[in-house]
């Protein structure tokens, strides 16, 4: 009896039990298995989240937004016939910014009179911003958005904010987005903080710096440039705090706006003096001059305005002898226009193409195109990064690379390395536990 003991003894655990305990191990693994899966399912998943933050950063950011179109709006606040002046000077910014490039389609006219149809004018169909009677303002192309009692301030609110109701077409709607570069003329009689509509109600300086400050906030601009001619113009400014707003006004407080010349042959006033010599200046450049923004206002001579030309340029971040004019009142280039070819040189990293420009040559550091050479011998050093990387990593980082290649600020790629770093931190702690 005590030997069978002991021969049970000596056999060991029973098969139940080594079967218990492998389906045990196995369960281990599979368990380990799953953590290991969930861990880099996670990992992935911070790497993607990271990613995608510093690119709403990127994107989001004012600075490294790209400039993409131009738009206008074009405003003349007064009616009846003895401010004809009023409707020449918004006439006249009409033409000129579509001689520059802005197509009719990015251009908002308002006019809350028509001189042109007048029964008092002696030219029916016709307006005129000189004695000469050369230029016919209002032409055959002339597509007025908002004109008459639709003039209103309430319409001019809606057109900068956006908040149109439903029934509003879209040749009516300024459509802008945070890459636009906006041209905002105002024309009429004002004082102190005020312009007037049509005699019968006033825009604020409050109201103004309001619908300004919802634009920047829901990203109808990159930059805006308000223009005003009236009296004490520069009054109209002094409520704005967005950032990127660029604001010249024809007369400082006190002061009034006066016109030009007379026309005695219509009877009225057909220019103001401050237009006048915006128009002069412009006269002189096409759509491929790269005039400045500085020479614009410096070239406001106070005796012959007979008034001080203002300018707001504290929220404004770019220097104004480096922004073309053409930025405001011109087209986006997207070609280079030359007098003879260039030849492209390759540069240090992955041979990106450079080529030079002439000092006459009209285009913004944003829409240069590179030029590349067509020689087989540049072929490979005329490759770009991401044409390298797609042959030689793959297709992953090559979308990455060309999100990177579009950031204009250091601070956005620093922003997107050190997220990627805390998310790799994160993870290599975790599997360490």
């Amino acid at each position: 009896m005590a030997s069978r003991d002991r021969a049970t003894a000596v056999a060991g655990p029973s098969p139940t039990t080594a079967h218990t305990a492998e389906e045990a191990a196995r369960a281990y693994q599979i368990s380990q298995l799953s953590k290991l899966h969930m861990k880099v399912a996670v990992m992935i998943s911070l790497i993607f989240l990271s990613y995608s933050v510093a690119i709403a950063y990127s994107s989001s950011s004012p600075e490294t937004t790209m400039h993409t179109n131009n738009w206008a709006v074009l405003v003349c606040t007064s009616r009846f016939w003895f401010n004809y002046r009023h409707m020449a000077n918004t006439l006249s910014l009409y033409r000129t910014v579509k001689r520059l490039g802005i197509p009719d389609e990015r251009i908002i006219l308002m006019l809350a009179d028509d001189m042109a149809c007048n029964a008092r004018n002696k030219y029916p169909a016709q307006v005129f911003n000189n004695e000469n009677h050369r230029l016919n303002l209002y032409g055959d192309n002339v597509e007025v958005d908002y004109r008459g009692y639709e003039v209103t301030v309430e319409n001019f609110l809606r057109v900068l904010t956006g908040r149109h109701e439903t029934a509003v077409p879209r040749s009516k709607r300024l459509l802008s987005d945070e890459g636009s570069h906006i041209l905002l003329y105002m024309t009429g009689h004002g004082g102190d903080e005020f312009l007037k509509f049509q005699d019968s109600e006033e825009l604020q300086s409050h109201d103004l710096a309001d619908a300004v400050k919802q634009m920047k906030e829901k990203r109808r601009f990159k930059e805006l440039l308000i223009m005003v001619d009236t009296c004490q113009a520069s009054t109209l400014f002094s409520q704005l705090h967005s950032p990127g707003v660029l604001a010249i006004g024809s007369s400082m407080k006190g002061e009034n706006s006066y016109s030009h010349h007379l026309d005695s042959d219509v009877g009225v006033s057909v220019v103001d003096r401050f237009t006048f010599y915006t128009l002069a200046f412009f006269e002189r450049l096409n759509m491929y001059d790269n005039a400045s923004l500085s020479s614009l206002f410096n070239s406001y001579n106070p005796n012959l305005l007979m008034s001080t030309a203002y300018y707001r340029m504290d929220l404004y971040q770019r220097h104004l002898e480096e922004e073309p004019v053409t930025n405001f009142f011109g087209s986006v280039m997207k070609t280079i226009h030359t007098d003879s070819a260039y030849r492209s040189q390759s540069n240090k990293k992955f041979g990106a193409a450079k080529t030079k420009m002439s000092l006459d040559q009209s285009i913004s550091d944003t829409d240069r195109r590179i030029l590349r050479n067509s020689d087989e011998e540049d072929q490979f050093n005329n490759l770009t990064a991401e044409e390298y990387l797609r042959d030689s990593v793959g297709q992953p980082w090559c979308a990455i690379l060309s999100n990177v290649n579009t950031f204009e600020s250091i601070d956005a790629f620093v922003c997107y390395g050190l997220l990627s770093m805390l998310s790799l931190l994160i993870f290599f702690t975790w599997l360490s536990k």
